[in-house]
């Protein structure tokens, strides 16, 4: 049995709106495009996975609850459009705060877990995130990465480190650019799901 390409992608910036700190489910808002790149992933059969850094927690602006209720809002979400994710990770640590951990993007420990628990492999996959932090771990693991132009892609792209990635205007565009990388022929649109 081989192993599936995963497609690891932030969530705050990137899947839907950055509201810093997301308590309420109900300001839980898909990014445009979002939905149609996350459902193209899933008839490509390509994993597709969350990975996010939730400080708010450990800074005490949110609760494990509150941040369990937003990811059930943004599965409801996208399952409304044809869409699912496959699992959700989350660190809620701050190091500041908390001490430093292996859960904390670039940190290796939740793609780890995502691979053990999803049977992935992270030579093949790819990270997609409005952060270089959100796809830093690309280089760890010998995979791809890009950054999106939603949330903080702008500001990110610009730097130094940012421009070291292939950029996209929107998850849509890079689960574009990443489906032409894989296979450079296109996905019919007529086949369901896997």
């Amino acid at each position: 049995m081989s192993l599936r390409a995963a497609a690891f992608l932030d969530r705050d910036g990137t899947i839907i709106e950055d509201r810093h700190y997301l308590r309420d489910p109900a300001a839980v808002r898909l990014l445009p495009g979002a939905a149609d790149g996350v459902r193209r992933l899933n008839r490509a059969g390509i994993a597709t996975v969350v990975v996010t850094n939730q400080s708010g927690i450990a800074r005490g602006l949110l609760t494990e609850a509150d941040y369990a209720t937003a990811v059930e809002r943004l599965d409801v979400l996208l399952q409304e459009a044809g869409a699912r994710l496959d699992a959700h990770y989350h660190c809620p640590h701050l190091p500041e705060l908390t001490g430093a951990c292996d859960c904390r993007k670039p940190g290796p420990l939740l793609y780890r877990r995502a691979a053990g628990d999803l049977e992935l492999d992270l030579s093949r996959s790819w990270w997609i995130g409005d952060r270089v932090r959100d796809v830093a771990a690309a280089t760890t693991f010998g995979g791809r990465g890009m950054l999106v132009l939603t949330g903080s892609g702008r500001e990110e792209a610009d730097t130094p480190e940012g421009r070291r990635w292939p950029s996209a205007p929107d998850l849509a565009a890079a689960v574009d650019l990443m489906l032409a990388w894989i296979c450079p022929c296109p996905t019919p649109d007529y086949l369901p799901p896997p």
